[in-house]
């Protein structure tokens, strides 16, 4: 029975392409964030037929940049898109062009707008850095002078500690610890095994590169130049590899279990997908695969006292509930893999009737979680996970896969998010 979608017209998601991702540094260091969403974008648009076009655009990206205020409309103007097309930038740390799909269906109306271009985009191999908020004040008041002497004077004000870079960092503004230093605390909380997060790393490792073989990935995935297919999933690891890694943010206390192995890498790539509502869907091509959004959850959590990533733990039972569902009822679960241990975090908080009653605030029985239905062909520890793009990479994966089934499959697609957020949607096979 197909589920009450709380759009008054069918919202669809097609799958869209990305780039290959790459490690920072690696085969696309020489792209900034427009570069590399410029192939994308116009392979988008030269998809569609007869000249048609989306009716506007959402583009984001996490890692700032002071040479552009709105993205997305500068990827659209340098891919050669009609300049009619609006377009606006949107940022939600890791959930980004997640966020971007939920903002896009909420503004189809079936008739002035039917179709939406979403993506994402970081490149964490081209940071800019910037001035120190004193050296910059300093410049401008300097700039400002009228005099020789009051110039003079000025520069004579100056003091060796204001002359500073400001350097961007993964790390969570309000505690200024990293993504990886509070996944750590959380999986202490939740007494995680090490040997349980190189086993997850492993699994995704082993489901990507199946997929890659198996061609689940070639109308995904555009060339960029000469680098065709991702660079970060491993072939050659095994658990043996995994073990020997030594823990990366806690390196003190012994008792250490995030490693490089089962963290996600710093990478670099572009990622889309189309929204589109019935009338929509009349412009793309027949063969891109398409399923109906149904439903989707947004969530906070305060993480001066929970867990920084844990938000999708609160917004998948909530979503579920709303609709009367199990995790049995879920055929496919697309979870974003920052970390193993994050995913680890979530599955146990899910199976915990303590958890789901006084802190979800769901008074049922959900079940077991199914760990064989999820991310069957990879995920962010094996794929990567540039922040901006992961969103669109993920659902246009999920699109595909859950399009192949039979009508009525439902996905579960949940990305957490720095600054304590998540996003979860629900996916239906039409």
């Amino acid at each position: 029975m197909s589920l009450h979608s709380r759009y008054r017209h069918p919202v669809w998601l097609a799958a869209g392409v990305r780039t290959p991702f790459s490690k920072v540094d690696g085969a696309l260091a020489s792209h900034d964030a427009i570069a590399l969403s410029v192939p994308v974008v116009r392979h988008m648009l030269d998809s569609l037929p007869n000249g048609k076009t989306p009716d506007f655009a959402v583009w984001g990206t996490v890692v700032p940049n002071l040479t552009w205020s709105n993205l997305a409309r500068e990827v659209l103007m340098d891919a050669g898109a009609p300049a009619t097309i609006p377009a606006f930038s949107t940022v939600m740390a890791c959930s980004t062009s997640m966020i971007g799909m939920i903002e896009a269906a909420g503004m189809l109306d079936d008739e002035s707008s039917q179709l939406a271009l979403v993506g994402g985009v970081d490149s964490l191999s081209r940071i800019q850095l910037g001035l120190n908020q004193r050296l910059s004040d300093w410049i401008r008041r300097f700039q400002k002078a009228r005099s020789v002497g009051e110039k003079v004077s000025h520069a004579l004000s100056l003091k060796l500690g204001d002359i500073s870079l400001y350097i961007p960092g993964i790390v969570n503004r309000t505690t200024g610890l990293s993504m990886g230093e509070h996944t750590e605390i959380t999986a202490k909380e939740w007494h995680l095994r090490r040997e349980d997060q190189d086993l997850l790393a492993y699994d995704s490792h082993r489901h990507a590169v199946e997929a890659w073989n198996r061609g689940f990935f070639d109308d995904l995935v555009i060339p960029v130049g000469d680098f065709r297919r991702d660079s970060i999933p491993r072939a050659d690891t095994s658990l043996e590899k995994l073990a020997k890694l030594p823990p990366s943010f806690d390196r003190t206390s012994g008792q250490g279990t995030l490693t490089a192995g089962n963290s996600s890498p710093l990478t670099d790539g572009a990622a889309s997908l189309w929204v589109a509502t019935q009338r929509g869907l009349e412009r793309l091509p027949d063969h891109v695969p398409r399923v109906k959004l149904v439903d989707w959850e947004i969530a906070a959590v305060d993480f001066r006292t929970e867990g920084l990533l844990m938000a999708p733990a609160y917004a998948i039972p909530r979503l579920l509930a709303r609709h009367g569902l199990s995790y049995q009822d879920i055929g496919l679960w697309e979870i974003h893999e920052a970390f193993a241990a994050q995913v680890l975090f979530h599955i146990a908080a899910l199976q915990s009737r303590d958890f789901l009653t006084h802190k979800a605030g769901v008074d049922r029985d959900l079940g077991t979680f199914p760990r064989d239905r999820m991310n069957p062909n990879g995920g962010s520890l094996a794929l990567g996970h540039p922040f901006g793009a992961t969103g669109a990479r993920i659902l246009s994966q999920t699109v595909k896969e859950l399009a192949a089934r039979p009508p009525g499959t439902r996905a579960i697609v949940s990305i957490c998010a720095d600054g304590g957020q998540g996003t979860v949607a629900l996916l239906e096979a039409g």
